[in-house]
């Protein structure tokens, strides 16, 4: 038993402090918020595999699959324990929430381990292979500042830049509790910066997950892949599409037509799923992000869809409850209620008026700021913030 009192010790948008049970309530809202089964549970339910599982939308398909499917499989995430000096990690604290509420015979284990090693994909495939024999799903939700090749051993770093040109834009932030409108200039990134970049967000990894599953023969029929991807407004897209996020994602997109030809003998298919805005640990690190999901939100409000409500949207195609939702480049959409025409009109509108002044008026920024405390277990009702509480939590057994 460790009872500690803790506090968020945040910077900004970065947290030192995770609150244990802020987020298991967190993980219970979400759980709540996602569709009860659709059926009888049974004991030989579609097994899955979620790579990134802990948080955002790999957290959001995990909850999904587990709650509403009664999928059984394989959670992958890499988080950090407990230290002397700071709680775990806050996808720690969710993935033990996450098996709870699977139990102990949902048939749903956890794997601690960096997914871009071999190691990983060893074990993973050890563990799916003894226990289910075939996979149904594969989900790829990963975000990483950093990957090493297995291949040659090199590490390869990501930025966030713009490509060909340098780029300035507003943004948000934050001076104690007071929202500011801010600007930003960065310089374009080099080419080895791109490629860097690719290699860590693309699809290189993806590639390496599919090839080592079929491989050991451990897809079955009618085997359905994806990866997620985010396309978003123009006015992110110097720094998104148009820049080396952007060229990452590009790369993840054509992986997924590669993989589609190399699974359609085997009765399998591969897909990109464009996403719709929002708050994740990664996101917050994107400049101008802050201040457009908080202009989006103001605009849209109710309409603004959770990580639940498109995770279950996503199920729902992949599983065959409703039809592949694909646009030109083959890509399934789940981002219309943002990309709507008379939405953006109206995000332009104010991201033109924002100011420090106008801010207030136009955007939710007490709603984005309580999305990123969220995000580590802070601001979350049912959290008791004033009681020490026990930061020691055992990961999940894999069984």
């Amino acid at each position: 038993m460790t009872l500690r009192e803790i506090t968020p010790g945040n910077r900004g948008f970065l947290y030192l402090n995770s609150h244990p049970g802020g987020c298991a309530a967190a993980v219970d809202e979400l759980w709540e918020r996602t569709p009860a089964p659709t059926g009888p549970a049974t004991s030989d339910g579609p097994v899955a595999l979620v790579i990134g599982s802990s948080a955002g939308y790999g957290l959001a398909a995990t909850v999904a699959a587990l709650r509403t499917y009664g999928m059984r499989g394989l959670g992958i995430a890499f988080e950090a324990p407990e230290t002397d000096r700071r709680t775990a990690s806050a996808g720690w604290y969710r993935t033990a929430r996450t098996a709870e509420l699977a139990g102990p015979d949902g048939g749903f284990a956890f794997l601690n381990a960096d997914a871009f090693s071999a190691a990983a994909k060893e074990e993973a495939l050890d563990h799916l292979a003894a226990r289910y024999g075939k996979v149904d799903y594969l989900v790829y939700s990963v975000a990483a500042p950093r990957r090493t090749d297995p291949g040659t051993g090199e590490v390869h770093h990501s930025v966030i830049k713009p490509l060909g040109g340098p780029y300035r834009a507003k943004t948000l932030q934050f001076d104690g509790d007071t929202p500011l409108v801010g600007s930003l200039e960065l310089a374009p990134a080099t080419d080895a910066e791109r490629d860097a970049t690719v290699q860590v967000m693309g699809g290189a990894d993806w590639q390496l997950w599919i090839d080592a599953l079929t491989d050991r023969g451990l897809v079955r029929d009618g085997f359905h892949t994806v990866a997620l991807t985010y396309v978003g407004s123009d006015l992110t897209a110097p720094i998104y599409r148009a820049g080396t996020i952007g060229a990452a994602k590009q790369h993840l997109e054509d992986t997924a037509r590669r993989l589609q030809k190399g699974l359609a003998p085997l009765g399998g298919r591969a897909h990109t799923v464009v996403a719709g805005a929002a708050v994740t640990q990664a996101s917050t690190a994107i400049p101008s992000i802050a201040l457009y999901t908080s202009l989006l939100h103001a605009v849209l409000h109710d309409g603004f869809q959770s990580t639940a409500q498109q995770a279950t949207a996503l199920w729902q195609q992949l599983t065959g409850a409703a039809p592949l939702q694909l646009d030109e480049e083959q890509r399934i959409r789940l981002d219309g209620w943002e990309m709507d025409d008379k939405v953006q009109a109206a995000v332009h509108e104010r991201w033109a008026a924002a100011t420090t002044d106008t801010l207030a008026e136009l955007a939710d920024t007490a709603w984005f700021r309580s999305q990123v405390g969220r995000l580590y277990g802070w601001d979350v009702p049912g959290a008791d913030y004033a009681a020490p509480v026990e930061t020691t939590v055992a990961w999940p057994t894999t069984g």
